[in-house]
């Protein structure tokens, strides 16, 4: 009978994210031959498949893709039980699989996500595949995919995949899109928006719902001074300047250089380029986010 080391068993587990036990009798049955023991575990993630995809997922990575000229954007959320899944490459490789699915195919929902194919399997057969041979439930919670036939995406990964940034930037030369320059300030803003969490573009873009409860707010706290009504409004009008100021992006102070905003940002790189560079779209993926 082949002896299984420590070793043995810690490298199975740290490919498939199985269980210490199930590694070790996995690598029994094969005879200490780890290809054979990844298989043995998928065999026998067959029959615990429908258990496991009930089970909580709260783990998991974001995975951005841009396409390589820039013109299309993929976000995806695919999520797992544990950190230590999260932080395994077949997850990770399942994962990047997903984000190029999305962005190649770009389905309409996550039903039709299921049915992209990648290299000749679906995405549904895919992640069973993943549960299988990784032991725990995976899910696909939410994906998007964005295009332009004007400008180009930047994107920004912060903490190990558990926040993704796509920016999508309008400019007139065709050149602009290639220049290092560009790209630069560009993952510098998708950087910024992972910062500082900005909530629209700039202050025309906030609904005028979410304006008058805010303002409703600060009128009502400036109430509880006690000042004239006059001052009140005038407290309540500076609140409200201070609020675009933190949510807007382009009103924000830029995160590496505070006494500059990124509507600053965005016109020297303008007058760099001898190009007209604005922001017109962003997406924020946390994970476990809505």
């Amino acid at each position: 009978m082949t002896e299984i080391s420590a070793k043995l068993v810690k490298e199975l587990r740290e490919m498939t994210g199985a269980g210490m036990m199930e590694c070790k009798k996995a690598l029994t049955e094969a005879e200490g031959e780890v290809d054979k023991a990844v298989d043995v575990l998928r065999t026998r993630g067959l029959a615990a498949a429908a258990k496991k995809a009930g089970r909580a997922t709260n783990e998991g990575l974001i995975v951005v893709k841009v396409a390589d000229d820039a013109k299309s954007a993929a976000l995806v959320e695919v999520n797992c039980e544990t950190d230590f899944v999260s932080r395994n490459s077949v997850f990770a490789g399942l994962a990047e699989s997903i984000a190029a699915a999305v962005l190649a195919g770009d389905p309409s929902d996550l039903e039709a996500l299921n049915e992209l194919k990648v290299e000749g399997t679906t995405v549904k057969d895919l992640l069973t595949e993943g549960i299988h041979t990784i032991g725990e439930n995976i899910q696909v919670s939410r994906f998007k995919r964005l295009s332009t036939n004007k400008g180009a995406f930047a994107s920004y990964i912060h903490g190990g995949g558990r926040l993704g940034i796509v920016v999508q930037f309008d400019f007139d030369k065709p050149e602009t899109g290639q220049s290092a320059s560009f790209k630069t300030v560009a993952k510098d803003i998708a950087m910024q928006v992972a910062a500082a969490n900005p909530l629209a573009i700039s202050q025309k873009d906030f609904s005028q719902e979410l304006i008058e409860k805010e303002m409703s707010i600060y009128k009502a706290q400036a109430a509880e001074s006690g000042k004239p009504e006059k001052i009140q409004e005038q407290i309540a009008a500076g609140r409200m300047k201070k609020f675009y100021k933190e949510s807007a992006l382009v009103e924000q102070a830029f995160v590496k250089d505070p006494d500059t905003t990124v509507a600053q940002v965005l016109q020297a790189a303008s007058k760099e380029l001898g190009d007209t560079l604005s922001v017109t779209g962003f997406e924020r993926f946390e994970l476990g986010g809505l």
